[in-house]
């Protein structure tokens, strides 16, 4: 998040942050948001009584604040089906690996276990399965011989830097 912040305050990206949401009080992101000038928010999922209302909430603060496009980073909750309908084509998502390969929350160690001699990360558009949607971009990140888990975890992360980014601008082009 604050990687995609700094890049639109650098004029890379053609875009205006509108709101930072966590679902978890107390994140560094939303300090960080807020030192870039971007308006916080907190709904914190477990403070609702099922994921519906959660969503509810989420949508109506999206709604209240003229959102665009939804820029997920970090955001590790499933959405609803009728969110993700709402904001179809607007919903985007990273993750840390070469989708369909490795879907949910724990690629970058499924990929490792699996002894795979490349892994990447994809941006995608948000669909109601779970990291099944249309692909923006994707890049490769191979595995090298004196990885660790924790070597090539730092090297996709690097990629979900540079990747993300370019992935914005590409749907961003695509919007005029």
């Amino acid at each position: 998040m604050e990687n995609l912040l700094e890049k639109i305050r650098a004029g890379e990206i053609p875009a205006e942050p509108v709101v930072v949401i966590s679902n978890k009080p107390g994140v560094k992101a939303l300090e960080k948001a807020a030192a870039y000038g971007v308006k916080t928010e907190v709904i914190d999922h477990k403070t609702f009584a099922d994921r519906r209302a959660f969503d509810q909430a989420l949508d109506t603060c999206l709604t209240s604040n003229k959102i665009d496009f939804v820029v997920l980073a970090g955001f590790m909750r499933v959405l609803t089906e009728s969110f993700v309908k709402k904001y179809e084509g607007r919903l985007i998502n990273i993750h840390p690996a070469l989708l369909p390969a490795f879907p949910g929350a724990h690629a970058i160690k499924d990929a490792w276990d699996a002894k795979v001699k490349e892994t990447g990360v994809t941006v995608h558009f948000v669909d109601s399965g779970v990291d099944t949607g249309p692909i923006i971009l994707q890049r490769k990140v191979p595995v090298l011989p004196g990885d660790t888990l924790e070597t090539l975890e730092a090297r996709i992360h690097g990629v979900e830097y540079e990747i993300y980014p370019d992935a914005l601008r590409s749907v961003l082009r695509g919007k005029d």
